[in-house]
């Protein structure tokens, strides 16, 4: 089996505390001043304090922004009750991309965090996503 670990990069350590905790994640762990391990998914999430226009390696030719920006890789939190889970997302500082949208698996939410990161609300009705798999 492999481990996973999930890292979000961010400019203020503490509004990621607790944007991440309004979705039902806890401090798991501080390592100094810079990086927080959130638990209560699957996987840990540490959140990391990058500073904006820093790079993430000398090859990497963009340099961190934290407006809103597309990367092919986001986080999907599934949740029993979207309408709380959405409205405590954006007290804390999402951004809603687009209304929610209705599917034979349930609802979904695509958000922005307050970093710029892509995040989704999944509520799951029926069969959840085995209700797009015919005959399962």
């Amino acid at each position: 089996m492999i481990g996973l670990r999930v890292c979000i990069d961010v400019d203020d350590l503490e509004r990621a505390v607790a944007f991440y905790g309004e979705l039902g994640l806890a401090v798991g762990r501080r390592f100094g001043s810079g990086w927080v391990e959130m638990i209560g998914a699957m996987a840990p999430i540490d959140l990391l304090l990058k500073p904006a226009g820093s790079r993430a390696s000398p090859a990497a030719p963009a340099a961190r922004d934290y407006a809103r920006h597309w990367t092919p890789v986001h986080l999907d939190f599934v949740v029993t009750d979207l309408d709380g889970a959405l409205e405590r997302a954006l007290r804390a500082g999402a951004v809603l991309d687009r209304e929610v949208q209705r599917a034979a698996w349930g609802r979904m939410a695509n958000l922005a965090d307050p970093f710029g990161h892509g995040v989704c609300l999944i509520e799951f009705s029926g069969r959840g996503y085995d209700e797009l798999s015919a005959g399962a």
